[in-house]
This record gives C-alpha cells, sequence and structure tokens, in this order.
C-alpha cells in the first residue's frame, strides 16, 4: 500500500479488525520508509450495476459521489458520518440483491431521499432541491407542504 506521506510503495500492516459493520476490514499501516502511520478500509469488491443518468449517459456506481451529496444535503445537521456511510452500504445492498445490470439515477434518488425523510427533514428538503432540481419557489413550497401532511 503506498503511502499518503511520502509516497514509498512499501508498508506493513500493524493492526487489522472489522470495522463496526464487519463489511470491511480496517487495517493500520506503518510506513516503512517514514515510518508514519495511516489506516486503509478493505472491502469486497462487488459487481454494482451502470448507474443510468437522465441524459442518457451510463456510469459506474460511485460510493463517493453518494457520500458526497448525502454529506452536503446533512451539513451542519446532527447526522454522523457513520449514519451516512450506513445509508449507502444499505443502497448497495439493495443494488446488488437486486441483481440488475442497471439502476437509474431515479431510482438511487428516490431511496436517499427517503432516508433522509426519516432520518432528518432539513437535510430532506435540501436533499429533494438539489436532485428533483425544482424550477420555481412555487415547486419548491409544495414539496414543503407535502412534508408538512406527512
Amino acid at each position: 500500500m503506498k503511502c499518503p506521506f511520502c509516497g514509498n510503495p512499501d508498508s506493513k500492516v500493524v493492526d487489522s479488525r472489522p470495522d463496526k459493520g464487519g463489511i470491511a476490514i480496517r487495517r493500520r499501516r506503518e510506513c516503512e520508509q517514514c515510518a508514519r502511520r495511516f489506516t486503509t478500509h478493505e472491502r469486497i469488491e462487488e459487481m454494482l450495476p451502470q448507474v443510468f443518468k437522465k441524459d442518457g449517459r451510463r456510469e459506474p456506481f460511485d460510493r463517493m459521489k453518494i457520500i458526497s451529496g448525502i454529506k452536503k444535503a446533512c451539513e451542519k445537521r446532527p447526522i454522523p458520518v457513520e449514519d451516512i456511510e450506513r445509508m449507502v452500504d444499505r443502497l448497495e445492498g439493495r443494488l446488488q440483491e437486486s441483481s440488475e445490470k442497471e439502476v437509474s439515477t431515479t431510482t438511487i434518488g428516490e431511496w436517499i431521499m427517503k432516508e433522509l425523510h426519516d432520518k432528518d427533514e432539513v437535510a430532506y428538503v435540501r436533499f429533494a432541491s438539489v436532485y428533483r432540481s425544482f424550477r420555481d419557489i412555487g415547486e419548491f413550497m409544495q414539496e414543503l407542504q407535502d412534508l408538512l401532511k406527512k
């Protein structure tokens, strides 16, 4: 594993244990050149479907892109990063179980909005405002009114 500090390609594993969810292995490593320590997470490489975008493009599922979008919606909200990662773990699990070769961004976005709606309504509205790309304040107000009815 390449050292993030000095770039040396050789490091040794100092400690290894399952992460909190048991989905990955957390490894503490030490660079054999600069002796600095860093953490890596090892996960099983899974076959996830291609993402079918609204403009017709297809691209590989990108966990970090999903996490980044959810983090933006949850900014300054009392939602721990671990909860966001668990949301994405559940999404990946659903995608693997479906055994579909493609999934639309619409499907992914709706699922994330449901998760956020159950977790934090402010984060939900933030995510929905970007995901649904409201054209005007009326559409935004309608979404808020629908939220208040639930």
